[in-house]
Parts: structure tokens; C-alpha cells; sequence
């Protein structure tokens, strides 16, 4: 647990620091990527030493042996000694065995370690691979994000001021959580290998994720992350083919292939909200083994949590907002001294949290991530057949199996040990007035969200009726907490988090929280994660082998045959870029200031992008799902530019795009194009890979 600690913090506090350094002095350097390095060092190293072992010093027992004479040479006579003449023998002390968390590995521990490795070595190992003239990628769900994350990684280590312009929309601020990119771009500063840190950042992400995941919930929970999937898979016990079966029309795909691998911010987000939630366990709703520790301290230091906390907007917005419903969940129901810590703990993150999501979001001006939007993706044609009420329950059975029913018995199985409690202590009246107050507020909320459901309406609602909003909630809520108090020595670790679990998957399933509907996957994913250690501990754990083996079955073999499917040994790899056209394109470039942005085709994996360069627009797909719904007319306006529209000029000055790119994908894009930029402005550079036009700098005789 020390290691994982200090690894994290050090991404952690690189990547603030680096942030802080290059708005002080206008963007990056290799002395301040140096410097924000070392004192992320300093800080890993705080935090190792002030991070606790995950498992408590052993306890000592006394066992008892005879006094006098020398013992006996067989154990069975010192066994009969001992029992006839217990009073006369003396305490000596010996370490008692070790707990269960801290014996060796057992079987299946070390078999979803073996898959998590191979997961690991052939998904990140060929993140990105040279195969002579081409860069190729592993993985087709990786072409358009692997694409994205090259360009942030070069476009911070090109030194650009912070917070800097969108470099794939020409009239936004950088609206993406790319602290990952950003702590790349560090280590690129230091000379380091592009393929190799992407490769390293990758395995050892894996490595962190894999001992979080096993911490939290042990290897059920680790078979969980990799195995995630419904009914699809079970199309094997037909075909007799491994490939990946949820890869179309199933919305819950695999979680190591289409969201671990592509999603570069998740692997530091899991291990790191993983960690936050052992530490929580354990200062809040420690178990008996836990008892012993002093003032229930928990894992790590507290401005180690505070700092993981407050910074996570940055890495994975949905990560914090999943952190954070659990955290307001716990103030309803915790104690005062717990609500006292949490109190303070958001307290001291809004500040650093805020400015984070201002800084992402081009100073609040994205639209409103959260829409109102039930059924999550079931009444996407993409992922469903349009139909009536059986054609919804196909949707969710061929996504989630037996998952679904299994997580709804462990809320209700939950809610029952509550309840056996409460009415053991006589407090039923208490718990009933709990549970109305508790289902105000969550109906509250959802007209809320229902009547507002993006900034511009919250804007213009009434005054008086956002005051009756304010009231009506804080009087629910005020209800809650004050009929909590005889409840809350009756709550248990499994429901402070099943609960919220819940509320997080009731969230995604009626809210939306991103342009593209199944982005919500980011916060099932925490949903299921939470729910998985307890799903095992509370429920499949008390049945027999038989039972226990079959619904781990039924539960992971789709997602066991779509997972080795999708690793796809032995392919040759998809081509991303052409090595001789992006280094040519990347030398030329140390000409053109790196302020300056360029009018070329909107594609993923244009070469000015991949060398981190701005461009007019980019891939249309990653400008959707960033928020820009009327990126249309600018893409249009970039089309008349581009085919030589009589104010071409006048175009350009509207576009901000001082300079043209003038490629292999713009002569297929724009064939048609006359061209009337040639002769008369000037040419920056030129080869086989196109030419680059100054549009403000004209055109000079022997060009």
C-alpha cells in the first residue's frame, strides 16, 4: 500500500506542479518539468513513509509451557504435560498466525493475476510499436484516442502557454481532463521516449490497478474488472471462435478493452479512487480486525487524501463525481465526528476542485454535462432494436446477465441487515421516517433535474422557484439527518457503500453526463467496481462451491471469451501514421510558432496534429463528444477555405488560421480546390508530404 501511495502522489504532484509552473512562466520547459519532477519525488517519498501497511501489526497471544524440568522431546507428551499441570506453566509470547489478507495467494488469485498480465503486456507493450516505415496500435477501439492523447502529450511538451487554446476547436480553451497527457509531457521533457512512456505509464498503471483492485475486493473483484460483460460472449459455446462479442450493438463492453486501454486518464484514476475508498473503509467503518488501530487513522495521510480528492477533475471527472456522491451519502448517515472530517475534507478540496473543472470546462462555458435522459442508451438504435417493454428487458439481460439481478439482491439483502437491526433496537418508527426523507430527496432531485436539465435553463428558472427547491431540500435533508442519530451505530460498512453504488448507477441510468449517452459507462464502472467486493463478501461467499462456482460462471465467462477474443494475438496492427512523413513534418515545424494554428482537414490522426500543432478543427467525433454541437458551421466555413472560396482571405482571418497545411488528406478531402493561395502567399516549406502556406507573408519571386 506504500507503493501505490507514493505513486500516485507523485503523478499527483508532478502534474499540479507542472500545471502551476507553466502558467507562471507561459508553458513548459525541460528545467520546470525538471523541477516539478523532483518535487513530486520528494512528495512520493512523504508519502510512502507516512502511508500505513494495508494489514495491521499482528497481534501477540500467550500460549502457555511447563516451567521446570526440560520439556519432553515428543509434542505429544509436551501436549499431555501441558494439560495436566496448565496452572504452574508461564506466559511466552509468539506471533499468532497471519490474518487471511496476508497469507499466500491462493489458486484463483493467481490465475486472474496471469490473465491481468497478459491483459497488460499485450494490450500496453503494443500501445504503440514501430513496424519499419509505420506506426501501428494494437487495438481499433485505440486509433481516434491514442490519436488524441499524441496530440495533448506533444502539444503541452511544445511548451504552449497554460491553460492553453483547444488545439481541435479554433474558438475554445482546452476542454478535456488530460492531467495523464500532461504528466506525459513531463516525462517527454526529460528526453525521454514517446513509445516508451506510453508503454511504462501503461504497465505500471496496470500493476497499480491490478494490488487496488485486489485490496479492495480481492480476486473477485480483480475477475470482475476483467471479465465485465453479459450474454454476448456465450455466442463461443456456438461458433467455437474467441473474438470479442460485445464489441457491437452491447453498450456494457469490456472495461480493459474499449475504456482502460482508451481512456489513458483511467489509469490513474481506478487505482487512485480505489484508494480513497480502502482508506475510507478503514477510518470509517472499520471492522474487527481494524479495531486496534489508533484513532482509526486509515491508510494514508490526510493531505495525501486531500490531494488526490481535490485534483481528480483533472485526470477523470467522473471519478470525483462518483467520489463525491459517496462522500454526501456518508454525510446523511455518518457520525458527527465522521461528518466533521468529511465536512472538512470537501470544504478544503472546493477551492482547488473548482478551479480544476473551471479550467477544463473554458471557464464554465461548456455545456452542461448533465442532461435528463432515462434508460441510458436503450433507445439508442446503435445498441438496441426500438421496441416495446420486452425489447427493453432483452436490452438489459443480453448487457448485464445475471449482474443486474444479483446487485438488486445485494441492496435489498443490504437494507434487510439494517432493518433486522433497527427493529431489534426498537427504532422502527426512526428508520421509517429515515427512508420517506431519504426518498423526498431523491425525488426532489430528479424534478430538479428534470425541470432544469442544462445550465441555460437552470439560468432562467424563477427566483422563487429555485428558493422553493432550496428549502424543500434542505428541509429533507435536515429530516434525514436528524432522525439518522439513533440509526447510524447500526450501519454497516456494506450498506455506507452499496447504497451510494446504488445512487451512482441511478444517476447514469436516468441522467445524462456527456454529450454521447454511453459515456455514462465512466460512472458504471464505479457503480459496479464498489458493489463488486460486497456482492462477494455478503452474498455468493455464504453459499456452497458448487453454488459459488456456477453464478461466477454465469457471471464472467462472456466477458473471459470477449477479453482473450479482443487481445487478438498474432494481428498485424492498424496503421496511425507514416514515421518519414511526421518527422519531415515535425523538423519544418520548429519554424512556425507554436501560438500559430493552421487550416487542414478535420481528421484524428492528421501529422500537425500528432506533432502536437493547433489546427482550425479536428476529428469531428472527439469535437461531439467534448461538447462543440455546432462545430458544423465552422467545419463548413473551413471547407469553403479549403476549396478556394473567393474570400479566402477574409475566411482564413476568421478562422484564426494564419497558416495552411496543404497535404495528402486535404488533395483527397479537396481535390476540387482551385488553389488561389499559390503565387500569391508565401511557401513556409515544402516536400513530399504537401506544403505549408503563410497566409499573411506574401509571396516572394523564387519561392
Amino acid at each position: 500500500m506504500k507503493w501505490l501511495s507514493a505513486g500516485l502522489t507523485l503523478v499527483n504532484v508532478a502534474t499540479i506542479a507542472g500545471v502551476l509552473f507553466g502558467i507562471i512562466g507561459g508553458g513548459l520547459d525541460g528545467g520546470l518539468a525538471g523541477l516539478a519532477l523532483v518535487l513530486a519525488m520528494a512528495a512520493a517519498i512523504w508519502a510512502w513513509i507516512g502511508t500505513s501497511p494495508f494489514s495491521p501489526a499482528r497481534p501477540r497471544r500467550k500460549v502457555f509451557v511447563p516451567p521446570a524440568a526440560p520439556a519432553p522431546k515428543s509434542k505429544r507428551a509436551q501436549r499431555r504435560l501441558l494439560r495436566q499441570a496448565p496452572e504452574t506453566a508461564q506466559p511466552v509470547t509468539k506471533s499468532a498466525p497471519p490474518p487471511p489478507s496476508s497469507r499466500r495467494w491462493h489458486f484463483w488469485t493467481w490465475v486472474v493475476g496471469i490473465v491481468f498480465a497478459m491483459f497488460a503486456v499485450r494490450s500496453f507493450c503494443w500501445v504503440l510499436w514501430i513496424d519499419g516505415n509505420h506506426l501501428k496500435i494494437q487495438s481499433p477501439n485505440n486509433l481516434g484516442d491514442l490519436a488524441l492523447h499524441l496530440t495533448y502529450i506533444k502539444y503541452f511538451a511544445n511548451g504552449v502557454a497554460l491553460w492553453p487554446d483547444n488545439p481541435i476547436y479554433v474558438f475554445s480553451k482546452l476542454r478535456y481532463p488530460a492531467g495523464i497527457d500532461f504528466f506525459n509531457s513531463l516525462l517527454i521533457l526529460q528526453r525521454l521516449d514517446l513509445i516508451r512512456v506510453l508503454v511504462w505509464t501503461g504497465l505500471l498503471g496496470c500493476a497499480a490497478t491490478f494490488y487496488a483492485l485486489y485490496r479492495w475486493g480481492g480476486p473477485f473483484t480483480v475477475a470482475g474488472f476483467l471479465f465485465n460483460g453479459g450474454i454476448a460472449g456465450f455466442a463461443f459455446f456456438r461458433t467455437h471462435e474467441f473474438t470479442d462479442y460485445q464489441g457491437e450493438r452491447i453498450a456494457w463492453k469490456s472495461i480493459p478493452l474499449t475504456m482502460f486501454v482508451t481512456q489513458r486518464g483511467l489509469l490513474y484514476a481506478i487505482p487512485a479512487g480505489l484508494l480513497l475508498l480502502l482508506h475510507w473503509r478503514r477510518k470509517y467503518f472499520p471492522r474487527e480486525g481494524d479495531q486496534s488501530l489508533p484513532g482509526r487513522r486509515g491508510l494514508v495521510p490526510w493531505w495525501v487524501e486531500w490531494s488526490i480528492y481535490a485534483t481528480m477533475p483533472l485526470f477523470h471527472v467522473h471519478t470525483f463525481l462518483a467520489l463525491s456522491i459517496v462522500l454526501a451519502f456518508w454525510l446523511l448517515i455518518g457520525t458527527w465526528e465522521m461528518r466533521k472530517q468529511i465536512g472538512i475534507l470537501l470544504a478544503a478540496a472546493f477551492v482547488p476542485a473548482t478551479w480544476i473543472v473551471w479550467m477544463i470546462t473554458d471557464h464554465f462555458q461548456a455545456k452542461s454535462i448533465l442532461t435528463w435522459a432515462p434508460g441510458w442508451v436503450e433507445s439508442d438504435p446503435g445498441f438496441s432494436t426500438p421496441g416495446g417493454f420486452w425489447s427493453k428487458i432483452e436490452f438489459w439481460f443480453a448487457n448485464f446477465g445475471l449482474l443486474l439481478p444479483a446487485m438488486i439482491a445485494l441492496v435489498v439483502l443490504v437494507c434487510w441487515q439494517l432493518r433486522k437491526k433497527i427493529v431489534a433496537n426498537k427504532a422502527e418508527k426512526r428508520g421509517l421516517t429515515v427512508l420517506l426523507s431519504a426518498i423526498g430527496m431523491v425525488l426532489l432531485f430528479s424534478l430538479f433535474v428534470y425541470l432544469a436539465p442544462d445550465a441555460a435553463a437552470l439560468t432562467n428558472m424563477g427566483f422563487w422557484k429555485k428558493v422553493v427547491f432550496l428549502i424543500l431540500f434542505a428541509l429533507f435533508a435536515g429530516l434525514t439527518t436528524i432522525t439518522l442519530q439513533p440509526v447510524r451505530s447500526f450501519i454497516s460498512d456494506s450498506f455506507a457503500f452499496v447504497l451510494p453504488a446504488a445512487g451512482v448507477f441511478l444517476l447514469a441510468l436516468f441522467v445524462k453526463t456527456a454529450p454521447w449517452g454511453w459515456d455514462n459507462t465512466k460512472l458504471l464502472i464505479w457503480a459496479y467496481l464498489i458493489g463488486l467486493a460486497f456482492l462477494w463478501r455478503d452474498l455468493i461467499a455464504r453459499w456452497s462451491i458448487p453454488i459459488r462456482g456456477g453464478i461466477c460462471f454465469l457471471l464472467f465467462i462472456s466477458g473471459f471469451v470477449c477479453l482473450i477474443g479482443g487481445l487478438k494475438m498474432g494481428i498485424p496492427g492498424y496503421d496511425i501514421a507514416d514515421r518519414t512523413e511526421l518527422n519531415a513534418i515535425a523538423t519544418v515545424l520548429r519554424q512556425v510558432p507554436i501560438r500559430e494554428r493552421f487550416a487542414a482537414f478535420p481528421t484524428y490522426n492528421h501529422p500537425l496534429l500528432l506533432n502536437g500543432r493547433k489546427c482550425v478543427l479536428g476529428y469531428p467525433g472527439h469535437l461531439w463528444t467534448q461538447g462543440f454541437s455546432d462545430y458544423g458551421v465552422v467545419e463548413q466555413q473551413l471547407r469553403q477555405l479549403m476549396l478556394g472560396a473567393p474570400d479566402w482571405r477574409e475566411r482564413a482571418r476568421a478562422l484564426q488560421a494564419r497558416y495552411l497545411f496543404w497535404g495528402n488528406e486535404e488533395k483527397r478531402a479537396y481535390g476540387a480546390s482551385s488553389q488561389p493561395w499559390k503565387g500569391k502567399v508565401a511557401v513556409v516549406a515544402t516536400g513530399v508530404w504537401g506544403t505549408i502556406y503563410d497566409l499573411e507573408r506574401p509571396f516572394a519571386p523564387g519561392q
